[in-house]
């Protein structure tokens, strides 16, 4: 078998795939619990969106900027491994293929089955829903696995399908809201039992990270990308501004639909109520069909990036059995051991989503929320790697104060502001969460699995 993936991706399949993975599913399940943690509160609710995007694309900047100079096989763990060293970059590596990726995955797959359930009237948390999140979970995965190009083309053909019911609704809803006088009426709703300002605000932006997150996956293909060093730093940059632009817009033209307190009681019925309002019931109907497409798009580009995950480090021989899994098929061109591997874990995680979040507590005090808490904690792994930015920029003979030291200042505030908000917010399922993440940090002990590199070459055929 061959170890090396194939350069496949352009540019535009690139920005499709950053774009492609963020927008299509957090903006419509996360845009109703903003507007309820706010108490309806539409400016507070923009103001967190606008803070969750300038972390985003604060971090995507800084990786562009380390993708503009590095290129191998896994973006992530490339860039920390070179800046914080083997070890840490390993356990990120880990932490990524054993919980990140799986988490994420799990989520959307139970989110894409959530909405083409409220499409057909089923129970969002009932035995159609979880059955049909677990078909399309596999169903990502074979697609992913068997086929790499289709799957690309998907990511492109979501990426446009998933534009149209945004764009519709932050033109059609702006104006008629405008029309109405709903838009301002909304701005102006202040619930009459609203909580604190500053707690809110930090709980909405917690909310965005879910809806922005999943940017940092498109690097798990820098290596299949053609010129990468040039276009990946060009597709985080462009794709995460499009992001922050469409969420915003799209947020102001919700807001001119339905009325804030009719949104915070539909609960997951709230897009819909949103979108036949303003395009009818057929045509909203029509346009909510798009959204669940969408929602696959979403999940179908997380997917790109957990197959690739354990292959990461199996090909620096670390993690279980880095021989069988730096594997690539010839015929495939995948790792598929590591996707097989990953589809198990993201059962698994789909199991503990349903029974810590959308059930009776299955786990008792060990339940935590894996469309937030695991993305926060990534961000506080980025800390020492845009510190070390810093102390090798400061070092450069053409050191460049706005890319290396600037950005990098602001991505660490941000960052730490996210953790910050993700506790107050989160409270003591963040104390279990740990103890979670220490024990699956501790399985994945790079001693007791790595592999010499000249031994994993023996090995390969």
């Amino acid at each position: 078998m061959e170890n090396q993936l194939e350069k496949r991706y352009g540019l535009v399949t690139a920005i499709c795939t950053v774009v492609g993975i963020v927008v299509g599913s957090g903006v419509f399940f996360k845009a109703e619990k903003i507007l309820t943690c706010t108490d309806g509160r539409t400016g507070l609710g923009i103001l967190a969106w606008l803070i969750g995007g300038v972390i985003m694309v604060s971090c995507a900047y800084v990786f562009g900027v380390m993708a503009s100079r590095h290129e191998k096989c896994n973006g992530v763990v490339d860039y920390v491994e070179e800046m914080c060293g083997e070890k840490y970059g390993y356990f990120v590596g880990w932490f990524m293929a054993a919980i990140y990726y799986p988490c994420l995955t799990s989520v959307l797959a139970w989110v894409t089955a959530r909405y083409f359930s409220v499409l057909v009237g089923w129970d969002i948390t009932g035995g159609q829903c979880m059955v049909l999140a677990g078909f399309l979970l596999i169903l990502a995965f074979v697609n992913n696995a068997l086929s790499p190009i289709i799957a690309g083309k998907v990511q492109v053909a979501t990426t446009v399908i998933k534009f149209i019911p945004l764009i519709l609704m932050a033109v059609v809803g702006t104006v008629f809201g405008l029309k109405s006088g709903m838009t301002a009426e909304n701005f102006s709703y202040v619930a009459q039992d609203a909580g604190p300002t500053g707690s809110a605000l930090l709980t909405a932006v917690c909310a965005t990270a879910f809806a922005y997150e999943g940017w940092v996956c498109a690097t798990s293909i820098n290596s299949e990308i053609k010129d990468s060093k040039k276009n990946l730093p060009r597709a985080l940059f462009w794709g995460t501004l499009i992001i922050v632009f469409i969420y915003i817009v799209y947020y102001i033209g919700i807001s001119g639909a339905v009325d804030n307190e009719t949104m915070m009681a539909g609960g997951e019925t709230a897009a819909k109520i949103a979108f036949t309002t303003v395009f009818s019931k057929v045509g909203g109907t029509g346009v909510f069909v798009l959204i669940v497409l969408s929602c696959y798009g979403v999940l179908n580009g997380l997917t790109m990036a957990n197959v690739r995950g354990f292959y990461a480090l199996a090909i620096r021989g670390k993690g279980y059995n880095p021989k069988m899994f730096s594997q690539v098929d010839p015929v495939t061109n995948m790792p598929t051991s590591g996707a097989i591997i990953a589809l198990l874990l993201a059962g698994w995680w789909l199991l503990y989503f349903y029974g810590a979040n959308l059930t009776a507590p299955w786990f008792g005090p060990f339940c935590f929320d894996t469309s937030e808490i695991p993305i926060v904690t990534l961000y506080a792994m980025y800390l020492p790697m845009f510190v070390n930015i810093i102390r090798r920029e400061n070092r450069s003979a053409d050191k460049n104060t706005f890319k290396g030291i600037i950005m990098p200042i602001i991505a660490i505030a941000g960052s730490i502001f996210m953790v910050i908000a993700a506790i107050i917010s989160h409270g003591m399922a963040c104390v279990f969460y740990i103890i979670i993440f220490a024990v699956i940090a501790l399985i994945g002990w790079p001693k007791r699995y790595s592999l010499p590199m000249e031994q994993l070459e023996t090995h390969r055929e």
